[in-house]
């Protein structure tokens, strides 16, 4: 099943090219609006699944590209998302130790939405192509071997980040946590449509252009791994999201007037647009390409604008 959010967040089914609006089953739910409807919804899912499942048959629904989606999770309790995640395509050695970061739910926004770059001296702003879990249960102290039964559903996720901000070393809160920078949608899709989340494609389009092409395999720290690290610092909740980290060889430049795409197998195309009023500009090449010139940085040098580097 994929829900989402649409028009002024009503809660709807996608049903092939349509969405059925199916607010009016889960009313009774106990909430003050969308954020912590969807969490009760996950949390009740076994006792509602066939209520709207009748609803779905029962109803027509309307064009989905007829309204406005919204961000699926609008506000999580939890955003903690794992960072250097995958072994890149398998030229890292051995894996970075498991670690991640925290980033905060007011960063969410959805599908058609826009990612403002801020008026901060970083290096460049990025966004990292992420498949990310969702939490069905409460979780406390989780094994490995029981966490894949923790997880209601998928969802694509960009981390967009800020680099290179000062001082060095203060990096992750001021990095990824400002508004706009949590693109997510734009369905959240139940865990029972994915055969194999170890298993799929997750490319990242940057004006049409193919950036980022890579595989779920190549994560450093599988998926269990991460719920029972994560679950071992802090208690998840029904809804909480964990971002499972990206290959970073693809990354590039998000610059104004961009249109980003994301589509990790089987989750639907999260399309964002991007603004920045200060019109910087950077060269359009990958950290991969970089590297392949033996260039440093790793990241692309700003080439104009308000805090490029004078000559």
């Amino acid at each position: 099943m994929k829900i989402l959010y649409f028009d002024d967040f009503k809660l709807g089914i996608l049903k092939g090219d349509r969405v059925v609006d199916v607010s009016a089953v889960v009313k009774d739910i106990p909430h003050t609006g969308p954020h912590n409807l969807i969490n009760g919804l996950i949390e009740r899912f076994a006792e509602y699944r066939p209520k709207i499942e009748a609803a779905v048959a029962a109803a027509e629904g309307v064009p989905l590209a007829s309204v406005r989606i919204r961000p699926p999770l609008p506000k999580p309790g939890n955003i903690d998302c794992m960072a250097v995640n995958y072994m890149e395509d398998g030229t890292l050695k051995e894996p970075a130790p498991i670690n991640a970061f925290h980033k905060s739910p007011n960063a969410v926004i959805g599908q058609g939405d826009t990612m403002v770059l801020p008026d901060v001296p970083a290096t460049i702003f990025e966004g990292e192509a992420e498949l990310a879990l969702v939490i069905g249960k409460h979780a406390s102290n989780v094994a490995a071997a029981d966490a894949m039964s923790y997880i209601f559903g998928y969802v694509n996720f960009i981390d967009g980040s800020a680099r290179g901000l000062p001082p060095a070393g203060n990096t992750f809160y001021q990095m990824k946590s400002r508004q706009t920078f949590a693109p997510m949608g734009p369905f959240l899709v139940t865990a029972d449509e994915v055969a194999d989340p170890q298993n799929l494609q997750v490319r990242l389009w940057n004006n049409g252009v193919l950036k980022q092409n890579f595989n779920t395999s190549d994560m450093a720290h599988k998926i269990p791994r991460c719920i029972e690290w994560v679950s071992s610092i802090h208690d998840l909740s029904p809804g909480d999201v964990i971002p499972t980290g990206t290959n970073h060889r693809g990354l590039n430049s998000f610059q104004d007037g961009d249109t980003v795409e994301l589509e990790v197998e089987g989750m639907g195309r999260l399309m964002i647009k991007i603004r920045d009023d200060l019109k910087r500009t950077w060269a359009r090449e990958t950290r991969l390409e970089r590297a392949e010139k033996n260039l440093q940085p790793v990241t692309t040098p700003q080439l104009t604008g308000k805090y490029a580097a004078k000559a």
